[in-house]
Protein backbone atom coordinates (compact mmCIF):
# COMPACT_ATOMS: atom_id res chain seq x y z
CA UNK A 1 0.00 0.00 0.00
CA UNK A 2 0.64 3.62 -0.71
CA UNK A 3 0.02 6.58 1.73
CA UNK A 4 0.54 10.21 0.77
CA UNK A 5 0.33 13.56 2.40
CA UNK A 6 0.08 16.68 1.08
CA UNK A 7 0.44 20.22 2.89
CA UNK A 8 0.93 23.55 2.00
CA UNK A 9 -2.59 24.94 0.87
CA UNK A 10 -4.03 27.72 2.28
CA UNK A 11 -5.59 31.36 1.63
CA UNK A 12 -3.36 33.62 -0.95
CA UNK A 13 -3.82 37.20 -2.48
CA UNK A 14 -4.29 36.99 -6.00
CA UNK A 15 -0.34 37.69 -7.52
CA UNK A 16 0.70 35.54 -4.13
CA UNK A 17 2.60 32.69 -3.65
CA UNK A 18 2.63 28.81 -2.23
CA UNK A 19 4.26 25.64 -1.81
CA UNK A 20 2.89 22.30 -2.02
CA UNK A 21 3.99 19.03 -0.97
CA UNK A 22 3.14 15.89 -1.10
CA UNK A 23 5.10 13.25 1.02
CA UNK A 24 4.88 8.60 -0.35
CA UNK A 25 5.12 6.34 1.79
CA UNK A 26 4.52 2.43 2.07
CA UNK A 27 5.59 0.01 -0.25
CA UNK A 28 7.40 1.50 -3.22
CA UNK A 29 9.55 0.14 -5.29
CA UNK A 30 9.86 2.36 -8.16
CA UNK A 31 7.61 5.76 -8.56
CA UNK A 32 7.17 6.49 -12.28
CA UNK A 33 5.49 9.41 -12.06
CA UNK A 34 4.11 12.07 -9.29
CA UNK A 35 2.23 14.63 -10.56
CA UNK A 36 -0.77 17.34 -9.14
CA UNK A 37 -4.30 17.85 -9.97
CA UNK A 38 -6.41 19.80 -9.35
CA UNK A 39 -10.79 20.29 -9.07
CA UNK A 40 -13.29 22.98 -7.89
CA UNK A 41 -16.38 22.14 -6.50
CA UNK A 42 -18.50 20.97 -9.60
CA UNK A 43 -15.58 20.44 -11.86
CA UNK A 44 -13.34 18.22 -13.31
CA UNK A 45 -10.39 17.39 -11.96
CA UNK A 46 -7.40 18.41 -14.31
CA UNK A 47 -4.05 18.08 -14.79
CA UNK A 48 -1.61 20.77 -12.99
CA UNK A 49 1.55 19.26 -13.22
CA UNK A 50 3.61 16.13 -13.57
CA UNK A 51 7.42 14.86 -13.28
CA UNK A 52 8.66 11.51 -14.21
CA UNK A 53 11.34 9.46 -12.40
CA UNK A 54 14.37 10.97 -14.83
CA UNK A 55 13.22 14.67 -14.16
CA UNK A 56 10.78 15.34 -17.00
CA UNK A 57 8.13 17.56 -16.31
CA UNK A 58 4.94 18.77 -18.13
CA UNK A 59 2.49 21.62 -17.29
CA UNK A 60 -0.69 22.82 -18.37
CA UNK A 61 -0.94 25.45 -20.34
CA UNK A 62 -2.82 27.40 -17.72
CA UNK A 63 0.01 27.37 -15.08
CA UNK A 64 3.19 27.30 -17.76
CA UNK A 65 5.68 30.52 -16.33
CA UNK A 66 4.21 30.36 -13.10
CA UNK A 67 4.16 27.45 -11.71
CA UNK A 68 6.87 24.38 -10.90
CA UNK A 69 7.17 21.11 -10.09
CA UNK A 70 9.84 19.10 -8.50
CA UNK A 71 10.91 16.11 -6.55
CA UNK A 72 13.08 14.37 -4.47
CA UNK A 73 13.77 10.63 -5.53
CA UNK A 74 15.18 9.76 -2.17
CA UNK A 75 12.52 11.28 -0.33
CA UNK A 76 9.79 10.08 -2.61
CA UNK A 77 8.64 14.09 -2.11
CA UNK A 78 7.07 16.02 -4.60
CA UNK A 79 6.40 19.91 -4.87
CA UNK A 80 4.56 22.42 -6.52
CA UNK A 81 5.63 25.94 -6.20
CA UNK A 82 2.75 28.09 -7.57
CA UNK A 83 3.89 31.45 -8.08
CA UNK A 84 1.54 34.47 -9.44
CA UNK A 85 -2.08 32.90 -8.57
CA UNK A 86 -4.47 33.78 -10.02
CA UNK A 87 -8.37 33.42 -8.83
CA UNK A 88 -9.13 30.57 -11.24
CA UNK A 89 -6.19 28.62 -9.05
CA UNK A 90 -8.54 28.38 -6.27
CA UNK A 91 -9.40 24.44 -5.65
CA UNK A 92 -8.26 21.63 -4.13
CA UNK A 93 -5.70 20.09 -5.25
CA UNK A 94 -4.28 16.69 -5.10
CA UNK A 95 -1.03 14.97 -4.95
CA UNK A 96 -1.06 11.91 -7.45
CA UNK A 97 1.32 8.95 -7.81
CA UNK A 98 2.18 6.16 -10.25
CA UNK A 99 4.30 3.36 -9.61
CA UNK A 100 3.08 1.12 -12.99
CA UNK A 101 1.57 1.92 -16.22
CA UNK A 102 -1.69 1.47 -15.51
CA UNK A 103 -4.21 3.13 -13.42
CA UNK A 104 -4.54 0.39 -11.08
CA UNK A 105 -1.61 1.34 -9.51
CA UNK A 106 -2.16 5.06 -9.20
CA UNK A 107 -2.36 6.67 -5.31
CA UNK A 108 -4.00 9.85 -4.61
CA UNK A 109 -3.70 12.18 -1.68
CA UNK A 110 -6.42 13.42 0.60
CA UNK A 111 -6.24 16.71 -1.44
CA UNK A 112 -5.95 20.30 0.09
CA UNK A 113 -7.61 23.55 -0.24
CA UNK A 114 -6.07 26.25 -1.72
CA UNK A 115 -7.76 29.44 -2.19
CA UNK A 116 -6.75 32.71 -4.30
CA UNK A 117 -8.25 35.50 -2.83
CA UNK A 118 -9.05 38.66 -5.35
Amino acid sequence: QVQLVESGGGLVQAGGSLRLSCAASGSIFSIKVMGWYRQAPGKQRELVATITRSGSTNYADSVKGRFTISGDNAKNTVYLQMNSLKAEGTAVYYCKVSVGRFPEYDYWGQGTQVTVSS
